[in-house]
């Protein structure tokens, strides 16, 4: 069997003079979970609408479960689930009807249908809703749903676009078990992205990291953070000249200084023995602190590190702008041809 679920090669889209995704290499093998992190507008959608076959890639090569994502789109779509940010669902049907209707488009027979519809129900918790309209259903619902209609052709890879964008932290906790259940119980893969660090330092085994279509980083979470230092001593003051940079960057425990904005991000191999020399040095150069923190790496100063700007700060207007996106659904019309298909609980008019 194929130990690789996705692999890419040099993937690449461009809209018109923007290059939403700039040359990206993956390789994510079958029972993984794998965190695509980016802040909005780096990248993300765009290569996973490439990955799920809704858009051709400009250049590059890419494979999901043994099938080019070019030539053989079918074959694809039949070993996938997506849940994409925005479902199609029809306030009007019922749950039940959805995932009905889902799983006869998969082709499934009717003893199979009930079965599976059966299975998802148990994996995903919205029982007690399955027969009422989805109008009533909460966010959190409608997601959960969303994701029983990618499951249930059982497929061997699921896409996650932004998952629990907008829900609660109640509901998002329950996405995210119900994700882990998912990988354990199934060993399905699950391509999960995300513009939250805590949801991939959370569930992913590994971590890409995205910025302006490039993939700038990737390793299991706790390597990433191992590479910025062992501790941060975070300060925000008013006056981070060049000169304040400079002294803190002689001092010997210090391996990095960084700054955005008001914030100054000190790298220190031993932050507890370094936060009195730093509080001294920042009050003789006269940085004007306001506050002094010391706390371990996150992903967020792995972004840092890598770029220069917080992880937020990071907001790029290309494929994934509303513009760009409008052009990125055009490009599915006259690209892909004219069956239809359903991913997710998102129903498509696309072309060969």
């Amino acid at each position: 069997m194929e130990e690789t679920a996705i692999c890419t090669e040099g993937i690449t889209r461009s809209f018109g003079e923007h290059w939403a995704v700039d040359g990206v290499d993956l390789s994510i093998s079958r029972g993984e979970i794998y965190g695509f992190l980016g802040p909005n507008g780096a990248g993300k959608s765009t290569l996973v609408r490439m990955l799920c076959t809704l858009l051709r890639p400009t250049r590059g090569h890419g494979m999901v479960c043994g099938y080019d994502i070019a030539h053989q789109p079918e074959k694809v779509r039949l070993h996938i689930g997506v849940a994409l940010q925005d479902a199609a669902l029809d306030d009007r049907q019922t749950g039940r009807e959805l995932l009905e209707l889902q799983a006869r488009l998969y082709g499934l027979r009717k003893h199979e249908r009930r079965l599976r519809i059966s299975q998802v129900l148990d994996m995903v918790d919205i029982q007690g809703a399955i027969d009422q309209p989805i109008g009533t259903y909460s966010g959190g619902m409608k997601r959960r749903l969303d994701l029983a209609a990618a499951l249930v052709h059982d497929p061997e890879v699921l896409f996650l676009d932004e998952p629990t964008t907008g829900l609660d932290p109640s509901s998002r906790a329950a996405v995210w078990h119900e994700v882990r259940a998912l990988n354990i119980e199934l060993g399905t893969t699950i391509f999960l992205t995300t513009q939250y660090l805590e949801e991939a330092d959370e569930l992913a085994g590994r971590v890409g990291i995205i910025s302006k279509g490039r993939l700038v980083a990737e390793g299991t979470p706790s390597e990433l953070k191992r590479k910025v230092g062992d501790d941060v001593i975070v300060a925000h003051a008013t006056n981070l000249s060049d000169a304040v940079v400079a002294a803190l960057n002689t001092m010997p425990f210090v391996d990095k200084v960084t700054v955005a904005g008001s914030e100054l991000t000190i790298h220190a191999r031993d932050g507890a023995g370094a936060m009195s020399p730093v509080a001294i040095a920042l009050h003789e150069l006269a940085a004007g602190v306001k506050s002094l923190t010391l706390r371990t790496p996150t992903l967020d100063d792995v972004f840092l590190q890598l770029t220069g700007m917080h992880f937020e700060d990071d907001q790029i207007v290309e494929g994934e702008s509303a513009s760009m996106r409008a052009l990125s659904e055009q490009s599915v019309g006259r690209e892909l041809g004219s069956s239809h298909c359903t991913v997710g609980g998102t129903s498509l008019e696309t072309s060969r």
